[in-house]
């Protein structure tokens, strides 16, 4: 049971690429504790699927369907892989599968002929590939949620309740502001405990947003005296929203079960697809062929730091892959645990041992990388934690400081990332800066960034760019509700413009509009410069990612684009 445990991720992929009944042989002699999701984690990084299910986790999950396409094509080869992996891991290993094991404890009545439960089922049933793409995925979580629906002797069809709002990625956003697996939205989240900060956010930390769905399910069922069909309607919807659809039943003399509600479009599909995906994992067939085998124990094991630790250094200290460590941590937005906790890290069970053994050596001065730093004039904390990526509230905690005044030749000792950013491949920024890479606008669009300043909102800025507000939001991953941040860097496709000389060029057969350096002279002003080319000063700026506050100086170099048929160079 402990060999193949051992064998790093890495090795398990070669195992693969070099034939299945090589690796089916050892796992026959290992005992089969395998994990499918060690095998194929580098494969299903990404949420993507087939252009059918597309437009739901577009909706629900903030997913580019452009994106995901492109995805999909080439998640096919590994999809089949991955399939035939797990056909024949359930051949040759007589392990207690936990898709079986849940079974015993489903507790919703799936007799329903409800045409939405039988179109559901029928979509998911035509794209086996996509089950197996989120059940691979769910295979790090899914024994966790499954140990405590049966603790609290909750229906165990709740398990994949993930698959409906997420599709079990961790890092999933929606526009509604909904994050985490659990997809809970910044007020519900706090309700329920769930923290969120610039170092840290709750809602998508593993074991706290469990708790805290279930905590919620739990709740709604009890307001519904046990109707766990209207506590799934309530916990998409909110319990106002299917309160009213009832109320409004009742004085029509209407039934008031779930099926006979007039409740929003998308909590009319919610339920269904939840049924349906139930209905799926008791099919025989279906669900051996589909839903990927995963042991029915623990994938990982939550060990205390008792300090803020740097995600680098349990990757080292547990032997095991970065992106591994947020995938199972993916609560932690930077580089480093919140500095205030919580303190709980989660490491594959088969490296807990030694990681334990590894941290007790360490005091907790050893678990983050510390700088020292002499204030000089015009330093404050705000730009202090901006330049080493950390916290104000971090600096101040490690020097004692009360306050937020420091001084000019004070000594600050501040915890900074033990390796570079660009390592700490799965932290917010990252994530970001990926998801601002690949949604590129469509081809007569032209990428910028822009620096966002005081004041900016997401309306104002997509004004600026004659661009949506929705568009905007979705090419950086962010929600129109979200608050900005002076300093943060958007990414933004505005159309290519087409300025008068370029439609007459474009009649004459050639263009008039020629890209220019110009170097700033003395007494020269972006006012000046502008008026003196006959471009808009708003141009300029966005030209060359000006602030409109910002100075220019003599021999700064500028980019123009300028008319040559009405300007003299």
């Amino acid at each position: 049971m402990a060999i193949l445990r051992q064998f790093e991720h890495t090795t398990l992929a070669r195992l693969l690429g070099s034939g299945f009944i090589v690796f089916s042989v050892i796992a026959m002699v290992s005992g089969c504790s395998l994990r499918t999701s060690s095998v194929i984690s580098e494969i299903n990084n990404d949420v993507a699927t087939n252009n059918a299910v597309n437009s739901e986790l577009s909706a629900s999950a903030m997913v580019d369907p452009a994106v995901l396409n492109d995805e999909h094509k080439r998640q096919v080869a590994p999809q089949h892989i991955a399939r035939q992996h797990s056909m024949l891991v359930a051949q040759a290993c007589q392990y207690d599968d936990l898709w079986v094991r849940a079974q015993s404890s489903f507790g919703l009545d799936l007799s329903s002929d409800d045409k939405r439960v039988d179109t559901h089922y029928r979509r998911y049933k035509k794209h086996g590939a996509y089950i197996t793409r989120v059940s691979l995925r769910a295979d790090r979580y899914l024994h966790h949620i499954l140990l405590e629906l049966k603790k609290r002797d909750m229906p165990t069809e709740i398990m994949l309740l993930p698959i409906v709002e997420s599709a079990f990625d961790p890092f999933a956003y929606s526009h509604g502001r909904a994050s985490g697996m659990w997809q809970f939205i910044p007020s519900t989240g706090k309700l329920y405990g769930l923290k969120q900060n610039w170092w840290y956010d709750g809602r998508r930390d593993i074991v706290a947003s469990t708790a805290a769905a279930l905590d919620y399910l739990q709740m709604l069922s009890k307001h519904y005296k046990g109707d766990w069909l209207l506590a799934l309607a309530a916990y998409n919807s909110g319990i106002g929203t299917v309160n009213r659809a009832i109320r409004y039943n009742k004085k029509l003399g209407l039934k008031t079960d779930f099926f006979h509600l007039n409740l929003p479009a998308e909590t009319r599909a919610y339920v269904p697809k939840l049924m349906a995906l139930a209905k799926l994992v008791k099919e025989p067939e279906f669900g051996r062929r589909y839903f990927a085998p995963i042991p029915n124990t623990p994938y990982f094991e939550a060990i205390d730091t008792g300090s803020q630790i740097d995600l680098a250094l349990v990757s080292e200290l547990s032997k095991t892959d970065i992106e591994e460590i947020y995938r199972l941590n993916p609560g932690f937005n930077r580089w480093a645990t919140d500095p205030q906790g919580p303190h709980r890290i989660l490491v594959p069970v088969a490296k807990a041992s030694s990681f334990r053994a590894e941290l007790a050596v360490l005091s907790a001065t050893q678990r983050v990388t510390w700088k020292r730093y002499t204030v000089k004039r015009n330093d404050n904390l705000g730009d202090l934690a901006q330049r080493f990526n950390t916290s104000m509230d971090a600096i101040q905690t490690a020097n004692e400081l009360s306050g937020n005044i420091i001084r000019t030749g004070d000594a600050l000792l501040i915890p900074v990332a033990s390796t570079s950013l660009e390592n700490y491949s799965l932290s917010a920024d990252l994530r970001r800066k990926k998801i601002q890479s690949n949604r590129a606008g469509k081809t007569n669009r032209i990428k910028q960034y822009y620096e966002v300043r005081a004041g900016d909102s997401f309306w104002i800025i997509a004004q600026k760019y004659n661009v949506g507000v929705s568009e905007l939001t979705r090419w950086n991953s962010v929600a129109p509700k979200d608050v900005l941040m002076p300093g943060t860097r958007l990414v933004v496709w505005p159309k290519k413009q087409r300025s008068k000389s370029d439609r007459l060029g474009g009649r004459s057969g050639k263009s008039l509009t020629r890209k220019i350096y110009y170097p700033v002279r003395n007494g020269d002003s972006i006012a000046k410069i502008a008026s003196r080319f006959k471009v808009k000063t708003s141009d300029v700026i966005r030209w060359n990612e000006l602030q409109r506050k910002k100075y220019i100086h003599a021999g700064d170099r500028l980019v123009l684009y300028v008319d040559v048929s009405r300007t003299s160079i």
